[in-house]
């Protein structure tokens, strides 16, 4: 396959014909049913009630939102005729419209369309607070500067994201097909890729050679990239969609195997994919509507994605802007560990279940960012931790351009904060990653900088929060190095386990029981809503490896982790032991809040890289940098 992508022409894109016509075997059918089997435990298969449910709910919603958009008519004054019949619809994509729904939590990806008297305004105004006056409604929040828009909330038990895009029609018919490209007439941007969810879903239908083995095929993979943790479009790794079309091109390029040999060859060609080469269903295409498409040729930016999954449908976009150098890093590994566990158990020398291990993710790593964020109120909570989570990606592509980290790999799932070390931060979530150092090549220690790249993802997000005008009192987002012998303290034990004792029990079971086992953590630094000045050094001499020196405002300190040579501390630089902290209790310069005007605070400390660590706190006069004057206004 390989040689064959080489030998296409450049504008082709790596397209080939398929690969392999032979008819399934015998074998074949027997390691797919063991495949079904296998995944049977994790509820990937939905049960005929949830499915009615699910489509009753759809209704509801449906009619919910041509009640709204009739009202809406009505109080902009349109003639009563055009008010009776102006329509509205709700369009299905995602893994519901592909058919892959999966039992219990997954949600539905929702489209409502609209016709042209609706202002993307009303939909995060007065459809919001139509939703918020809804008693089935829960959870609702509002992500308006997203890339794609979307109001997220739960519909009587059922998640839903819901994006929005008007027409320009008069009114939505029930018989509205999105598929023509004249529904994109004199649409702005953000509509377009409203109407592309829905678009791209029936395309990738439509290009797939046999729906049954395409769908069963696609459960196994999203099953295999939840459990390995690289499932999630906005921390950097693959969104429903993207992992649809990778699934859905070898199906094109296998058209007549089943399941089992699909997910081998899946692993097989993308473990060896010549990334950036992108991965098409089709051609790219012209249009009357000459709206920009993703095109290297033309689009210099386009040049800069590092591993492109093209969307079939017009105008053709990469649906994988999100994927940074180190989450493409930890996609390849992992496919190449599926690559080898699928070769065994075609062999016979392993089972299915090899497969869906989850990642250990807590003992792959030796080094750590714990970030955390907290309001006072669960309504505020919501709003805080859509926005922290929308930008983590930007931390984890800070960090990795600093020239002593190769790898930042974010863990995509948050976890509640623990009781005792936050107990008057009100509501917290907590999200790690785990860091990758590079060899120090000299004999002489090496200072990594962290500031800049911690300090300019925290001024981001409160920025961000600030335009939006949802930063609210008690907003916080805190930022903590530690080692992974220190991850206990915010972690429960049971998610901690040695991988090489017993297989890693499943964390997404575990995550709404998560509580801290130790209570001595009461005087801790990391308490956020103490204040500063009225700390008590905790009794636990462990604990002071990961507590914070306070530094003004007005005259920052920078953030280093010290690299030792072997000559000198006789600890490996991969090995080396430092505690740094680095916390933001409050907005920078500039952003506002409602009877809360402070600014931002940066603590941090230094331990010497010692084999093994005294707790005793200091700050290396050799390495520190002169005190800097920080001014977020005039970046």
């Amino acid at each position: 396959s390989t040689s064959r992508q080489q030998n296409q022409p450049q504008g082709h894109y790596g397209l080939t014909s398929p690969i392999s016509l032979a008819p399934p075997s015998d074998k074949d059918h027997i390691h797919t049913q063991k495949l079904i089997e296998a995944m049977k435990p994790f509820g990937v298969f939905e049960d005929q009630e949830e499915l009615y449910h699910r489509t009753t709910v759809l209704g509801k919603l449906n009619n919910f939102v041509r009640e709204w958009i009739s009202e809406l008519a009505e109080s902009k004054n349109l003639p009563p005729s055009i008010t009776e019949q102006v329509g509205g619809k709700i369009f299905t994509f995602g893994s519901y419209r592909l058919g892959v729904h999966t039992k219990g939590s997954s949600d539905i990806d929702a489209l409502c369309v609209a016709p042209s008297h609706v202002e993307r305004s009303d939909f995060f105004q007065s459809f919001f607070e139509k939703l918020k006056n809804q008693g089935e409604v829960k959870n609702l929040r509002a992500i308006e500067d997203a890339y794609v828009p979307v109001i997220k909330f739960e519909f009587d038990g059922i998640e839903i994201d819901l994006v929005f895009a008007k027409l320009s029609l008069p009114t939505v018919s029930d018989d509205l097909d999105l598929r023509d490209d004249s529904c994109l007439k004199s649409l702005d941007i953000r509509c377009i890729r409203s109407l592309n969810g829905s678009r791209v879903t029936d395309e990738i239908l439509r290009l797939v050679p046999n729906l049954e083995n395409f769908r069963l095929t696609l459960r196994a993979v999203k099953l295999w990239a939840k459990r390995r943790g690289v499932y999630s479009n906005i921390m950097g790794f693959l969104g429903g969609v993207s992992w649809a079309m990778l699934v859905a091109r070898i199906c094109q390029l296998y058209p007549n195997a089943l399941a089992s040999t699909l997910v081998n060859k899946f692993f097989l060609i993308f473990s060896k994919w010549d990334w950036p080469k992108p991965v098409l269903l089709k051609r790219l295409e012209e249009s009357f509507l000459n709206l920009p498409v993703w095109d290297p040729r033309v689009n210099p930016s386009d040049r800069y994605h590092v591993m492109p999954i093209i969307t079939p449908a017009y105008p053709q976009q990469n649906s994988t802007y999100n994927v940074s150098v180190s989450t493409r890093a930890v996609m390849v590994e992992e496919f190449q560990r599926g690559l080898e566990v699928t070769d065994e158990i075609l062999k016979g020398k392993s089972d299915w279940s090899k497969l869906f291990e989850p990642l250990n993710f807590f003992q792959k790593y030796k080094h750590y960012i714990v970030l955390t964020a907290s309001a006072f109120t669960e309504e505020h909570h919501l709003n805080w931790i859509g926005l922290v989570e929308s930008k983590i990606r930007v931390l984890v592509g800070n960090l990795e351009r600093n020239e002593f980290i190769t790898i930042a790999h974010v863990q995509p799932q948050s976890f509640p904060g623990n009781e005792v070390l936050y107990k008057e931060s009100g509501y917290v979530s907590m999200w790690f990653l785990g860091l990758v150092f590079k060899k120090a090549e000299s004999a002489v220690k090496t200072n990594v900088d962290l500031t800049h790249g911690i300090q300019s993802f925290t001024d981001t997000v409160y920025r961000q929060a600030s335009a939006l005008n949802i930063l609210k009192e008690g907003m916080k987002i805190e930022a903590t190095y530690v080692k992974r012998k220190q991850l206990h303290y915010f972690l429960p034990a049971g998610t901690l386990q040695k991988r090489k004792k017993q297989r890693v029990s499943d964390i997404s079971q575990n995550n709404s029981g998560l509580q801290c086992k130790r209570s001595s953590l009461g005087e801790s630094c990391l308490d956020g809503s103490k204040d500063r000045d009225s700390r008590t050094p905790s009794n636990s001499s462990s604990l002071n490896k990961i507590s914070k020196l306070d530094i003004s405002t007005a005259e920052t300190e920078r953030l280093f982790l010290i690299l030792w040579p072997n000559s000198k501390s006789q600890v490996s630089p991969t090995e080396m032991e430092a505690t740094v902290a680095l916390r933001t209790s409050g907005p920078p310069i500039g952003c506002t809040i409602p009877g809360y005007n402070t600014v931002c605070q940066l603590r941090t400390c230094f331990v010497q890289g010692q084999h093994k660590l005294s707790g005793t706190l200091f700050m290396d006069p050799r390495s520190a940098s002169p005190k800097q004057h920080y001014s977020p206004t005039s970046k």
